[in-house]
């Protein structure tokens, strides 16, 4: 990918000179917000999986920090196709990011307000985040010693970008520990989500997934994966969900822009279900593999071709 383009404010520029500065704000106090967006290729050509949903919460989650935005909407939808359009053909992943730049006297300081806002659109490629296996026979996860902040603490409905310092070192300790995610419990001690993924389980036949005061990040695949649910026939709730809960479910997934809808056959040890894809999950996959690639008609509103 060292050969596509990079747009930086308002303009597209090589991969290499694609640079900052040292003394960046929000390199220093981790004030920028971003958003991570899927590609797919269809046969009307590339087209990026809601594109104007993920462009609303960007704008949004740079409102919640006091961050003026110095591009409109429409403007921030159209450099994406435009990165898109000047992107190669593995790239399958959008990577908006605004952020806090360089006080113009070189001022380090937590105060951000004196800084520029600079805003950059990047495609990547991601593949397979979890791993092409786990899809099938399921993700192994650890529940990690990291707790994720309370609402009190952090903009848990904002991606920004200090907040996911808890999801790194929770992915790393996963890692270490031979697994492939985390999950995260919040200040109640009850479920909130992975590292970058929303969770859901599923119990005779209805499917649970923890509501927003439970510390989550209000997803877009979440939120797409509801509507597929139910389009199918299943009941989804919203509630605090319990740890052991987890352990005794049917079934156990996780959904996001990277992990898509992946499967978790085991948490701490303990094998969900049958350790594997079980079937409600594998019908939401197949229904949302068919969506994010234009076979299902009813969901092309979804699709930004570009």
């Amino acid at each position: 990918m060292n050969d596509s383009k990079i747009w930086m404010d308002g303009q597209l520029v090589d991969f290499k000179d694609a640079k900052v500065h040292v003394l960046t704000h929000c390199l220093h106090y981790g004030s920028g917000v971003f958003e991570g967006i899927r590609i797919y290729d269809t046969k009307k050509g590339r087209a990026i999986f809601r594109l104007e949903d993920h462009m609303v919460r960007f704008m949004n989650s740079a409102k919640a920090i006091s961050m003026p935005m110095p591009y409109e909407l429409d403007e921030l939808c159209e450099a994406c196709r435009e990165v898109v359009r000047a992107a190669p053909p593995e790239g399958d992943y959008l990577r908006p990011l605004a952020f806090f730049g360089m006080n113009p006297t070189g001022n380090i300081g937590v105060n951000p307000l004196k800084s520029p806002v600079n805003v950059v659109i990047a495609c990547t490629h991601m593949g397979a985040y979890v791993g092409k296996e786990q899809l099938e026979k399921g993700a192994k996860i650890i529940t990690s010693s990291w707790e994720k902040p309370s609402n009190r603490a952090a903009m848990l409905n904002a991606k920004v970008c200090g907040n996911y310092i808890n999801s790194v070192v929770a992915r790393v300790e996963a890692i270490k520990r031979g697994a492939d995610e985390a999950l995260m419990l919040n200040a109640n001690g009850t479920v909130a989500e992975g590292t970058g993924e929303n969770i859901f389980m599923v119990k005779k036949g209805l499917i649970i997934t923890p509501d927003l005061s439970s510390g989550v990040l209000e997803g877009i695949t979440r939120d797409s994966v509801m509507t597929i649910a139910k389009d199918l026939g299943y009941n989804v709730i919203e509630k605090q969900i319990t740890r052991s809960e987890l352990y005794l479910a049917d079934e156990v997934l996780m959904t996001g822009t990277a992990a898509e809808v992946t499967p978790i056959g085991s948490i701490d040890d303990v094998l969900i279900g049958e350790g594997k894809a079980g079937p409600i999950t594998k019908a939401i996959q197949k229904k949302f593999a068919a969506a994010v690639v234009g076979k299902e008609p009813k969901y092309k509103a979804w699709l930004d071709l570009v």
